[in-house]
């Protein structure tokens, strides 16, 4: 211990393989809540650098619960969440319009962070019964093309670091733990689909994705969403390249942020959710899923144009192709 803070006061960095071993030790329960607080806050006040956050990855992705969908190719589609839009929940969203479009989607996700609308606090509205089981969700997919794995059954390190990370939050000190939950995926996703709330956790997420190895998009929007808003402009960083889109380049307009308010409880949020699978809700609503949804699918099928992409979102979710992925999800995990 007494290596690590010298380290941090010194404002030196480690190694992947030392915060590897760090997130090992926390597991073990080397350390008193006291000095995981201090290194969260050592870290925090100096900066998290890609190899740390990748070092921590693997640390909590080795102590966690192992997930295979092995032969599937799956993409991840989530946000960072936190971004205090209290938005409804428009990554799930997309996630069952691409799950519709035939593509299997393995969702990793929590409660909300900022509003009432998180993956899991909808799913838990529609009576879906959260588990671990490899070979329940495997089937899960296989029958549905979307699984959903609730973070706190497999990420069981975050434990450890929980009453640290709810001291400082007290304090409004975020730490570096809030930047992992979209890199846990216990399945390690073939494809992923982020969205952070701004350039810089962009900038940051785009090099560990880099280091990482595998097709991702990560978009932003400049006022602040961790997703496609259509309510400005929007930049989206892929692999090699990065662009800077309005929305009426894709023949949408601009929107008011009020239109994807998600509710002030749990069920406005569901009925909301609902609306949209069941192609009932807003223009504005609809549009905001389609082009996520959209992009989604390029990362994968990145030979096809964005057009393309969107069309083949639109069908899946006119067509109620979308839907039915919800409804065989419900029968199936409830």
């Amino acid at each position: 211990m007494n290596k690590i803070l010298k380290k941090l006061v010194a404002q030196e960095h480690f190694t992947k393989e030392e915060a590897k071993n760090i997130m090992l030790e926390i597991c073990d329960q080397k350390y008193t809540d006291m000095q995981i607080a201090a290194i969260l806050m050592g870290i925090q006040m100096r900066g998290v650098t890609v190899d740390e956050i990748l070092g921590l990855r693997e640390g909590l992705l080795e102590t966690g619960v192992p997930v295979s969908f092995k032969p599937h190719k799956v993409i991840d589609i989530v946000g960072t969440g936190g971004d205090g839009k209290n938005t409804f929940n428009i990554s799930t969203c997309a996630a069952l319009v691409v799950a519709g479009a035939g593509y299997k989607v393995a969702k990793h996700g929590n409660y909300a962070a900022s509003s009432v609308s998180g993956t899991s606090n909808v799913q838990e509205a529609h009576g879906i019964k959260f588990t671990s089981d490899n070979e329940k969700l495997l089937e899960c997919l296989e029958k549905c093309n979307f699984v959903h794995q609730h973070a706190p059954l497999f990420a069981k390190g975050m434990k450890w670091v929980a009453p640290a990370r709810k001291a400082m939050g007290l304090l409004g000190t975020p730490t570096c733990f809030n930047l992992l939950g979209p890199l846990v995926n216990p399945c390690r996703p073939d494809y992923q689909f982020l969205g952070t709330a701004n350039l810089d956790q962009q900038r940051l997420y785009r090099q560990v994705y880099q280091r990482i190895g595998i097709p991702f998009g990560i978009v932003t929007s400049v006022d602040g969403y961790d997703e496609i808003s259509l309510t400005g402009s929007f930049k989206v960083m892929y692999n090699e390249e990065e662009h800077v889109y309005q929305p009426e380049e894709f023949g949408m307009h601009v929107i008011n942020p009020s239109e994807l308010y998600g509710g002030a409880t749990v069920q406005d949020a569901k009925g909301v959710f609902d609306n949209v699978l069941e192609n009932r809700a807003t223009k504005a609503q609809k549009n905001v899923v389609l082009i996520n949804a959209a992009f989604a699918i390029h990362v994968i099928e990145q030979e096809m144009t964005f057009q393309e992409c969107l069309s083949i979102a639109r069908e899946s979710l006119e067509s109620g192709a979308a839907l039915n992925v919800l409804r065989n999800y419900i029968a199936f995990m409830s």
